[in-house]
């Protein structure tokens, strides 16, 4: 079974959150939620929902993860890459050829690890299309994948975001059987 790792940072986008979480699951793929805080407590997302984290960053990290996926909103993408864990285990996992993903103002976290360089990605417009980062592609698209580098543009697209890591690390059979259900048009 593939392990996902989806960091909360405070000030999280939720509905970000909140979507990988749940359809991950639905996909039957292991997903470990962390807060970034060394005591376990709940994450105040963007608009005031209260998440409570499965663990910390510290004791998540003493797991290995296939995917780690990063959730965006201000201020929870800056906290993200304020948090020097989390720069690391971007850069580790992407020396490990794993997937690393992030959604609306989350790549950037990515830009900062060094990972995007050579890279199409996407963002919130006025994340990473204002960035200068050596032969990355800004797509503006609503998900675009690019190799093991996945990123959403923002909470719009976040159900397509979340299909697309589920596709990556199942497969498109497996992305269709979650999909099918939530009667999407």
């Amino acid at each position: 079974m593939s392990k996902v790792l989806i960091p909360l940072a405070q000030g999280c986008e939720e509905i970000e959150a909140v979507t990988m979480i749940d359809l991950l699951r639905r996909g039957q793929i292991s997903v470990t939620t962390a807060g970034l805080e060394t005591q376990l407590s709940p994450v105040k997302a963007a608009r005031g929902t209260q998440l409570l984290p499965d663990t910390t960053l510290d004791e998540a990290l003493q797991d290995d993860y296939d995917m780690i996926a990063l959730p965006g909103g201000l201020p929870g993408a800056d906290n993200l890459n304020d948090d020097e864990r989390i720069i690391q285990l971007v850069q580790k996992m992407a020396a490990a050829d794993k997937y690393i993903c992030a959604i609306c103002a989350a790549p950037r976290v990515l830009a900062r690890a060094g990972v995007l360089e050579g890279k199409r990605a996407t963002s919130y417009p006025g994340t990473l299309d204002t960035m200068d980062i050596a032969g990355m592609t800004y797509t503006g698209a609503a998900v675009t994948v690019d190799g093991r580098i996945i990123t959403g543009r923002g909470p719009g697209p976040a159900m397509d975001f979340a299909l697309a890591l589920i596709e990556a690390l199942g497969g498109t059979a497996l992305k269709h059987s979650v999909e099918q259900p939530l009667l999407r048009d």
